[in-house]
């Protein structure tokens, strides 16, 4: 089985490889915040609901700007934390905003692909959060408890209790960084575990959501790694609900469909395989990007293994290894078309495929597998010094299989302890609801008695007092009857009285009706000599050049205000898109401006299409790819080849807007 190593991952294991000198520099600043940190002012002292005193300051604002950033441009906010390192304000953090710039230093060095290089003020900060939350849900008084309250919604705090559980998260990525995978896998258990007995489901959105995913992701990374299949299915189908409530990023949904269906493939139950595998591939938002590739690989194999039509495979996935965008992804696709090669017994093609990978020095495992496959080769080859060099290389770095089987229990163990209790919690919960429940129906039955017994009675003391109220009745009769000829000679009168009013207002109402009539075709006259007036000028005025035409400068201030990235998602900059009309004007501007430009490059290259001379239209007014990505709403790799088309398509070696304009001027 080759499924372990399909899917490339940039952001596992081993950050410090790629952090080099850059990455010294930002720790050094780092550490410097971290000795201004020490300089601590008063903490401020808040009472909780039951009386206890605990001090909370209020947040940093600079570090609450940065935390909220990170969660949508991590980079953005790794470079905003530099300055705030070097700012006056870093220098008198009291104790807790000191606390919580330590984590926000190890969750953005994560999310930025750096080592982690402040693991022991980051575990001072896990303590130091750790025991707010004690003390925030510490036992409540006689009195809360007779009131019905719930003794763990008395005293929470949603911050300090999300602060705790990142805290621990990013704890475990340290502890996975350094290979200690059971200290590790405690940690983002933890991290469940302070969620879901803080947290209800429904408050489980947005940014917390990313954060359960991110969680079960870890841990079903993890279990992937060590082949616990069963434990990896359920953290990645958690995940893949939350992504669902929030997604991480546009391939979150699609990633993990595929991690199940790939533990599904380990497993050896290849039709629940190939139906994720399929679902990922529905849920992509386009087929340019290396996780598509990911997913069409790993389904080739499946189709191969379920078909053994080799021809078919091969095909896709030599495709698949053409558009590879490094080494690293190329020698991932090369594995599995060696491997179906091996299968095949074709093992002049294998070698072909699989030394590569063998002479790479980065990713292990494919080394691991290739070289159990070369093994193999050579042996039947007669190739015996290749032999023993594979044999010597999987005796040096392939662990023992009793260390593995210890992990493997460990890692069990602890996730199966944490579903007992969370089903414990779970079976409680449903213990309660249903005590409620029971009571939502006997409470109303005895109400019910109560009442009737009530009513019995009050039947019994109307029957005994029905006698003396027959006898009032008659006694007042004569007195009802008497009153009753005064109130009708009484309405007679007010009838008319009332009569006479609405006579008098429907008098005074003609009145008003004829004086706003008059009114009215003043106004009219009024209007008709004004639109009269207003068809004598309706010559439109046209803008001096091109670029002073309105939609021209519609789209520069756009640009101007935007200042676009090319690494962020489009969707981003849907505010500043350009709808049909203003495209359609833009082309139009160019044509009477530009002595019919669109038409000039359309019969001069016949090649481009009507898309690429709205384009064209953009790029004329010196617009980047990433202005003009956002103001189409199309992905940056997506524009980007659209202008190599057309820079290929027009020639020249100057840039796109450059030849463009020579053209527009007839200078071409």
């Amino acid at each position: 089985m080759v499924q372990k190593y399909i899917f490339y991952e940039k952001n596992r294991k081993n950050y410090a490889k790629f952090a080099g000198m850059k990455a010294k520099l930002f720790v050094i600043g780092f550490f410097l915040l971290a000795l201004a940190a020490c300089n601590r002012s008063g903490d401020t002292p808040v009472e909780t609901r039951h009386g206890t005193s605990l001090s909370i300051p209020a947040v940093s604002t600079e570090l609450s700007a940065i935390d909220s950033l990170m969660w949508q441009q991590p980079d953005s906010a790794f470079a905003l934390l530099q300055q705030f390192a070097a700012s006056p304000e870093a220098g008198n953090l009291d104790t807790y905003n000191g606390h919580y710039c330590q984590l926000l230093i190890s969750e953005l060095l994560y999310k930025n692909d750096y080592a982690q290089s402040n693991r022991p003020a980051l575990r001072q900060a896990v303590a130091y959060f750790d025991s707010l939350t004690f003390t925030l849900n510490e036992t409540p008084t006689l009195k809360s408890l007779i009131a019905g309250a719930d003794p763990l919604s008395l005293t929470r705090n949603d911050r300090i209790t999300f602060l705790t559980a990142r805290a621990h998260y990013i704890n475990g990525v340290g502890y996975y960084e350094r290979d200690s995978l059971v200290e590790a896998c405690k940690e983002y258990l933890k991290v469940l575990e302070v969620m879901e007995n803080h947290f209800e489901k429904k408050d489980l959105v947005g940014t917390k959501a990313k954060f359960m995913a991110y969680t079960y992701n870890r841990l079903g990374d993890m279990f992937e790694d060590q082949y616990m299949m069963e434990s990896a299915i359920d953290c990645y189908k958690h995940s893949l609900h939350y992504a669902g409530i929030s997604p991480v990023s546009l391939y979150s949904i699609s990633n993990a469909l595929y991690r199940i269906g790939k533990q599904y493939n380990m497993k050896g139950d290849k039709d629940s395989a190939n139906y994720y595998y399929s679902q990922a591939l529905a849920n992509m938002p386009d087929s340019t990007n290396a996780y598509y590739r990911d997913i069409a690989c790993t389904q080739a194999l499946l189709s191969y293994q379920l078909t053994h039509q080799a021809e078919t495979a091969l095909k896709c996935l030599n495709r698949l290894a053409v558009l590879a965008e490094d080494n690293n992804e190329r020698l991932a696709r090369y594995v599995v078309i060696g491997d179906i090669f091996f299968e095949e017994k074709n093992y002049d093609s294998a070698l072909v495929y699989l030394e590569p990978v063998l002479e790479n020095k980065e990713n292990r495992f494919l080394q691991m597998k290739v070289a159990n496959y070369l093994r193999v080769i050579y042996d039947s080859l007669g190739n015996q010094e290749k032999h023993d060099d594979c044999m010597h290389y999987l005796a040096m770095h392939n662990e023992t299989g009793a260390e593995n089987s210890a992990l493997v229990s460990q890692l069990s163990n602890l996730y199966k302890m944490y579903m007992s209790q969370k089903q414990e919690k779970e079976a409680r919960t449903k213990r309660e609801v249903a005590v409620k429940k029971t009571l939502h129906v006997v409470i109303p039955i005895a109400v019910a008695l109560a009442l009737a017994i009530i009513v019995v009675a009050k039947l019994r003391s109307k029957h005994l007092l029905k006698n003396q109220r027959e006898e009032a009745n008659r006694e007042l009769g004569e007195k009802e009857q008497q009153h009753q000829l005064e109130l009708e000679v009484r309405d007679k009168q007010h009838a008319e009285t009332i009569e006479a009013e609405r006579q008098a207002h429907r008098m005074e109402q003609a009145a008003i009706s004829g004086r706003l009539k008059r009114k009215n075709e003043e106004v009219r006259e009024l209007k008709g000599q004004i639109k009269r007036q207003d068809e004598l000028d309706t010559t439109p005025k046209q803008a001096e050049s091109f670029t002073d035409e309105p939609v021209c400068r519609l789209i520069l201030e756009r640009v101007q205000e935007g200042r676009f990235k090319a690494q962020m998602d489009c969707e981003l900059y849907k505010d500043a898109a350009l709808d049909k009309e203003q495209v359609i004007a833009l082309r139009d501007a160019a044509d009477r401006h530009l002595d019919y430009f669109t038409m000039r490059l359309k019969k001069a290259y016949p090649d481009l299409t009507n898309s690429d001379l709205d384009y064209c239209c953009l790029y004329l007014l010196g617009l980047s790819d990433a202005d003009v990505s956002a103001l189409m709403q199309k992905a940056y790799p997506t524009v980007s080849q659209r202008s190599r088309k057309i820079k290929a398509i027009l020639g020249g070696d100057s840039s796109l807007p450059t030849i463009l304009r020579a053209i527009a001027n007839n200078d071409l």
